[in-house]
């Protein structure tokens, strides 16, 4: 039996969660609030991910609860901005 080491952080850019929200569509949310959307389905949703992590798809994780989406997250050049 062969192991299969995970993939490196540097192989990807960051974590990318799917999920259904209250209303049953579909959220995709990067994990630092960098980007996200909502989709009608999950075909589009992942389409979305993939496109947004170049491709990626060790990244994406589906989540078993429901998300919603939050855009009110600032990014982390938003808050050294900030501290400026």
């Amino acid at each position: 039996m062969k192991l299969v080491e995970p993939p490196s952080c540097r192989s990807a850019s960051t974590i990318v969660f799917i999920g259904k929200n209250g209303r049953g569509n579909w959220v995709v949310q990067e994990q630092s609030g960098l980007y996200g959307g909502l989709f009608v389905n999950r075909a589009q949703a992942v389409k979305y991910a993939l496109f947004e992590n170049h491709h990626h798809p060790e990244t994406i994780i589906e989540l078993p609860h429901e998300i919603e989406l939050d855009m009110t997250r600032s990014t982390r050049a938003d808050r050294d901005q900030a501290r400026e």
